[in-house]
């Protein structure tokens, strides 16, 4: 007896499909996490070095080192960013197209 595959086809948000009730705030805090330890890793330092940078504990360089950026909140990590002398951007707007808004940039 062969066994057919199943596949479901994903929201776009895998804590969505798996679940989550806050799946929009963790998937928001992955995304800004990868950012973060991108950097990190492209200037190859030491955790030492990390905590001094971020100001956090070495513990928590650890739990960020690792991908656990569900102990960050999302402003947390956006202050790493910050700290990591990168320009961010935000652009708030409606979700519907249907209602005409006017868009708001915001620069941190």
């Amino acid at each position: 007896m062969i066994q057919e595959n199943v596949f479901e086809e994903s929201s776009g948000n895998v804590f969505t499909d798996l679940g989550f009730s806050n799946a929009d705030e963790l998937l928001t805090r992955g995304k800004i996490g990868i950012q973060v330890l991108r950097i990190l890793k492209q200037r190859n330092l030491k955790q030492r070095e990390i905590s001094q940078l971020l100001g956090i504990s070495q513990p928590e360089v650890s739990h960020l080192m690792n991908g656990e950026f569900q102990r960050f909140s999302e402003g947390k990590l956006l202050i790493f960013l910050k700290r990591l002398d990168t320009e961010i951007t935000l652009h708030l707007r409606s979700r519907h197209e249907s209602v005409q808004s006017v868009e708001t940039v915001i620069s941190l």
